[in-house]
């Protein structure tokens, strides 16, 4: 069985766990285009996140209070791994019905939440690393308006940075990127 989010968490995830599989250790001391975070930083919060996510989808407490460096042999297998979980978690109808109990919101936003997360990080992973990255256009359609929406709180909170400016003619993904504070050329 499969939801929407899932099949759009599954593209994403295509995406993004080429590109996790695709950095050196050499560069996990990298900066990011999220000031706060290198690559290894980044690789830490993304990978708590796909964990946190697939028991927000079965309605269990995430666990954000640390953020523990879950790099050690077999890491990349691991994200693979956890990101078919994610997946699997968010294929189940139930997982978006109601108010997440974890996060106080409903439970369609948190899928969404997490999308955001597997695909914005993808291309903050591969901008850091060189490597390509082209999202998937289904989850930046269902994506931009949902970053519109939540931008302003998100500021607020931290989690995004101050908006830059698209060019008039950008694309939906630079877009999407230019809210959440990224700037691409």
């Amino acid at each position: 069985m499969t939801t929407e989010i899932s099949t759009l968490m599954a593209a994403a995830a295509e995406r993004t766990v080429p590109v996790v599989r695709g950095i050196r250790d050499d560069q996990l001391g990298e900066e990011t285009p999220c000031a706060e975070f290198r690559v290894r930083d980044l690789l830490n919060h993304l990978f708590q996140v796909v964990v946190n996510f697939q028991a927000l989808a079965r309605r269990e407490q995430p666990d954000f209070s640390t953020t523990p460096d879950v790099l050690t042999d077999g890491w990349r297998d691991r994200f693979a791994d956890e990101t078919q979980r994610l997946v699997a978690a968010w294929s189940d109808p139930a997982a978006l019905e109601g108010v997440s109990p974890g996060m106080g919101l409903p439970q369609p936003v948190v899928g969404n939440l997490v999308l955001v997360d597997l695909t914005v990080h993808g291309w903050d992973l591969a901008t850091a690393t060189g490597q390509p990255y082209r999202p998937d256009d289904a989850a930046v359609k269902i994506l931009l308006p949902v970053i519109e929406q939540l931008a302003p709180n998100g500021r607020k909170m931290g989690v995004f940075g101050a908006e830059v400016e698209a060019a008039a003619d950008a694309d939906d993904f630079v877009r999407l990127l230019a809210i959440s504070g990224r700037t691409c050329v």
